[in-house]
């Protein structure tokens, strides 16, 4: 597993054995990075389920502004933390290990308790990949994200999840507005409402 482009293009990451992840494939990743584009620069990223930290730490190398990673698993958290001392990432990164609904709600009370900094800002992007097997982590997170301030004006969630996996169109006020598939599994990205009428090219097949 390695980082596809950026900074730390070609650095291998490490991931666990004998333990029961699927990291998102170099293919995927790149495929996902292709099409939210030079957005990523600058942005703020979270990455839930985050396992190895391969898909936040892409986001890092392509010029995110911040990182932050969500792993209920110590070991994978762990992990997550190794692979960015491996790069000599110090600053700009937040790694939680606690439960996705729990961890949420711990970063959308920083950010309601502004004025917002760079660490306690809503996020432009926002990749949610849990266990293929686990169809109610999908709606809770979604639910849980749709009705909270974490995600930017004009921001993108984007899921990982099979490709024979229905997600809902919709999840309250988030939109699906692209489904992209690729080998067994699928992208599915979301917007609010409001941020339909804007440009993007997640909107473009």
């Amino acid at each position: 597993m390695r980082v596809i482009a950026g900074i730390y293009r070609s650095r291998i990451l490490k991931s666990l054995k004998g333990l029961a992840l699927r990291p998102t494939s170099d293919r995927l990743r790149e495929t996902l990075f292709n099409v939210l584009g030079a957005g990523i620069r600058d942005s703020r990223f979270l990455d839930v389920f985050a396992g190895t930290g391969a898909v936040g730490i892409e986001a890092l190398s392509r010029g995110a502004q911040h990182v932050s990673f969500i792993e209920n698993h110590s070991a994978s958290a762990a992990l997550i933390r190794k692979n960015l001392a491996a790069l000599n990432v110090h600053s700009g990164v937040t790694v939680i290990r606690a439960d996705a609904i729990r961890a949420l709600e711990t970063l959308e009370a920083k950010v309601k308790a502004g004025p917002p900094d760079a660490s306690d800002a809503a996020y432009d992007y926002i990749f949610i990949d849990p266990p293929y097997a686990a169809a109610a982590d999908y709606s809770r997170v979604l639910q849980k994200i749709a009705a909270s301030n974490l995600l930017a004006d004009n921001g993108i969630v984007t899921v990982e999840h099979r490709k024979t996996f229905d997600l809902p169109e919709s999840f309250a006020t988030l939109k699906r507005v692209r489904l992209l598939r690729q080998g067994d599994a699928a992208l599915s990205f979301y917007r609010r409402d409001e941020a339909l009428q804007s440009t993007t090219n997640v909107d473009n097949p």
